[in-house]
């Protein structure tokens, strides 16, 4: 895993590098360990690289194949490219290197842009055709490696990471009315390919973009999810269906265990990281690192699940880290967390990840991370409700929505009044064949939407943060696809995600199942107080917020005056969402 960025010009003039520059060092931990930049003609592309397949110089980037006539910037990870390598050597590519990045370069040379088609990982990639002139993007189907682009005058640049846009400068970065209409509504989630800057989009996952040297650019979607059975499943039974989903997860695991360096887990101690530790166990690992995270209660509320880890890292005899933190230890390292948004985001578990990963990444380069497993296998609260529903769409904003189109004209200055683009997009994503029953429409929208821009975008901003790669393995397309194809009763039997449970019965100590579901929680950010309180209050307060005018204030006054009396249906402070943009604002210098 890495970063990369760069430039195309449209107006014939030669890319300046300087800002590219700058863009590679703001991404800096993203790829501490080489650097490099490559230029032809209208055309440059930078890399920053993170040493996890062939760590050799042979496949330091941007990587350029002269035979070929191209050039690529990669982040991310092919897990079948030694056996796409093989199948190209068949048809007579030679390779100079023994990574996936070379791999990715040949394929695209032999397939055309379909080449994504054949990837089973997680990547974003910039190639750059010496002949044409032509730039390609590209992006994975779930959107686990992000790609940002920012229109120029005469050009665009794209980067792994908004700031690294910012860094470069010469875009507009005002607030994005349309966005900000998501983020204040739609639980932070901001979709493709809206970003909270007007002058920045983000490539939609599962998209491949190519733009010609005159700036025409097509975007051509290149994978979907749809849900229901194929011909055949209605004959499956559900043990037959926990066979099949054990046999993927299973391969899913296996996969990203493909690096030339140890593979560690973020082990909470619930269902979905308990059974990758089981599961890679079975497959014989051994002197596998497992990493736990705890807060301080607060209010009450727990702020660990040690007990539980515990439980697994003894019963697989794991070396395992525990990393207990006291409340007035995240306050320090709060700028820092925010400094490493890509985007904003308020989900108050996102510090937790962040000190996490600092102090993973002392012991390894590469985790897996149980992240996606209640999206895809039913795990949350508001799936039983969508089952037999006769409103679909009211059902689901009822919990997803963090305010009212009313309540949000009377939070946002009178700029930002306008359409409820938040409650219009989860219509049109209803509204789109392929997932017919209610509750498919849900784990639909949770999968492809919410998922990119919440927790697979926290994971990867926060490790990479650390110089640290995360893997997803229950995100692997082919398990998502299977579990698509199931029944949804199966899926939420058992209080939520029952196929992952019965599986977790043939792997994992029961104790860890059969107990009330678990968050990754971080009490003093969902209750604001003390110091907490303070730094927002500052942050909505100052003058640059002031400056800035983007919420009234007699609303700022109400949330200031009672915290805890306005949190989310998904459990958010109201109040640190507007504090958290100011702060993400703050930090980037906007």
């Amino acid at each position: 895993m890495c970063g990369l960025f760069g430039e195309i010009r449209f107006d014939g003039q030669a890319v300046d590098p300087g800002p590219l520059f700058k863009a590679g060092r703001a991404m800096a931990a993203r790829g501490p360990d080489g650097a490099g930049l490559f230029q032809k003609d209208g055309t440059v592309l930078g890399h920053r690289r993170l040493r996890i397949i062939d760590l050799s110089e042979a496949s330091a980037q941007p990587m350029v194949d002269n035979e070929l006539g191209l050039a690529i910037a990669f982040n991310g990870a092919i897990y079948n490219y030694k056996e796409l390598r093989a199948e190209l050597e068949a048809k007579g590519y030679r390779f100079f290197a023994k990574g996936d990045t070379e791999v990715i370069l040949k394929a695209y040379h032999a397939w055309g842009p379909d080449c994504v088609k054949r990837f089973h990982g997680m990547f974003a990639f910039a190639i750059s055709e010496r002949e044409s002139g032509r730039l390609v993007l590209a992006r994975d189907r779930l959107g686990i490696k992000p790609l940002y682009y920012s229109d120029q005058q005469g050009g665009m640049r794209f980067a792994s990471a908004l700031p690294a846009l910012v860094a470069a400068g010469g875009i507009d970065t005002s607030i994005d009315p349309v966005a900000l209409n998501y983020y204040l509504s739609f639980h932070a989630v901001v979709p493709a390919p809206y970003t909270i800057l007007k002058g920045v989009r983000k490539l939609p996952p599962a998209t491949v973009m190519v733009i010609e040297p005159d700036g025409q650019r097509k975007s051509e979607t290149y994978w979907s999810l749809s849900f229901g059975p194929q011909p055949g499943d209605e004959a499956l039974s559900a043990a037959d269906w926990e066979d099949k989903t054990l046999e993927a997860l299973r391969l899913a695991v296996k996969r990203r265990l493909v690096a030339d360096v140890p593979v560690g887990v973020l082990l909470s101690g619930g269902l979905d990281s308990s059974l990758i530790v089981g599961l890679l166990a079975e497959q014989g690992v051994t002197g596998l690192e497992t990493f736990s995270i705890g807060f301080e209660a607060v209010g009450g509320e727990s702020g660990d699940e040690f007990k539980y880890s515990d439980l697994i890292a003894e019963h697989f005899g794991t070396t395992h880290h525990k990393i207990p933190v006291e409340t007035d230890q995240v306050l320090p390292n709060l700028p820092k967390c925010i400094g490493a948004m890509a985007e904003p985001m308020v989900s108050h578990d996102v510090i937790g990840f962040y000190m996490l990963s600092q102090e993973v990444a002392k012991h390894v380069k590469v985790v897996q991370s149980g992240q996606g497993a209640d999206e895809v296998f039913g795990g949350y609260h508001w799936y039983p409700p969508m089952m037999e529903t006769n409103d679909a769409i009211g059902e689901y904003a009822s919990v997803f929505m963090d305010r009212s189109h009313d309540e949000y004209r009377r939070t946002v200055a009178d700029r930002f009044h306008g359409d409820d683009h938040a409650r219009a997009f989860i219509e049109a994503q209803f509204a789109t064949p392929g997932a017919d029953r209610p509750v498919d429409k849900a784990l639909r929208m949770d999968t492809t939407i919410m998922l990119v821009d919440d927790p697979v975008k926290r994971v990867d901003n926060m490790t990479m943060a650390a110089s640290l790669e995360a893997r997803v393995p229950f995100l692997d397309h082919e398990l998502v696809e299977l579990a698509a194809r199931m029944p949804a009763e199966l899926k939420l039997a058992d209080d939520g995600k029952g196929v992952l449970k019965a599986i977790g019965r043939r792997i994992i100590p029961s104790e860890v199942i059969d107990r009330p579901k678990g968050y990754f929680p971080m009490p003093a950010l969902k209750y604001l107080r003390g110091p907490y309180l303070d730094m927002v209050r500052d942050a909505v307060s100052s003058e640059r917020a002031v400056s800035r005018d983007l919420f009234r204030r007699d609303m700022l006054d109400t949330l200031l005056d009672d915290p805890d009396a306005h949190i989310t249906p998904l459990r958010g402070s109201k109040l640190w969402q507007l504090g958290l943009l100011q702060l993400w604002l703050d930090e980037h210098g906007l």
